[in-house]
């Protein structure tokens, strides 16, 4: 317990919100369960980032089943704090009203990378919405409900 603490306090050493900074987000969930297989469950996180971009603007994201990728950009005045904190407690709000699951949704803590280079932009996004292939889950992205870029 003491441990995994320590590791979620190290998370957020030189962690910085910066207006139009775009950030690569990953979380996981609760002790790595696979949630979101259920497409309903998925959808809600969907759902959740899309609420999201009143504080921030999606470039790219993939809902898979144990984990969420987020290529995201701050709105002027945002958090990155705030902004993945909306969207893990909504989306965990959505899922248990329409009593999908129960319990705990996701694991404490994120992990991010601030992406400094644009032109790396598009290497993440794919890196993203190739997910689903890398794991074997479809043998093509388009076969895959829980992603979307807006290069598409």
């Amino acid at each position: 317990m003491a441990l995994s603490r320590f590791r979620s306090q190290n998370l957020r050493i030189g962690r910085v919100s910066a207006d139009h900074q775009i950030y690569m987000v990953t979380s996981v969930t609760y002790q790595r369960q696979q949630y979101f297989q259920n497409l309903y469950a998925g959808r809600c996180v969907v759902q959740a980032l899309r609420q999201a971009e009143q504080s921030t603007h999606t470039l790219a994201y993939v809902v898979m089943p144990d984990h969420l990728h987020w290529l995201m950009q701050l709105k002027k005045g945002s958090s990155l704090e705030n902004s993945v904190r909306f969207v893990k407690a909504t989306s965990a709000r959505y899922i248990h009203q329409n009593a999908v699951l129960s319990g705990k949704i996701w694991a404490k803590g994120y992990y991010d990378q601030a992406i400094r280079n644009e032109e790396q932009v598009r290497d993440f996004a794919r890196y993203i919405t190739a997910n689903p292939l890398r794991a074997g889950l479809v043998k093509s992205v388009k076969d895959y409900p829980l992603w979307d870029a807006i290069w598409l």
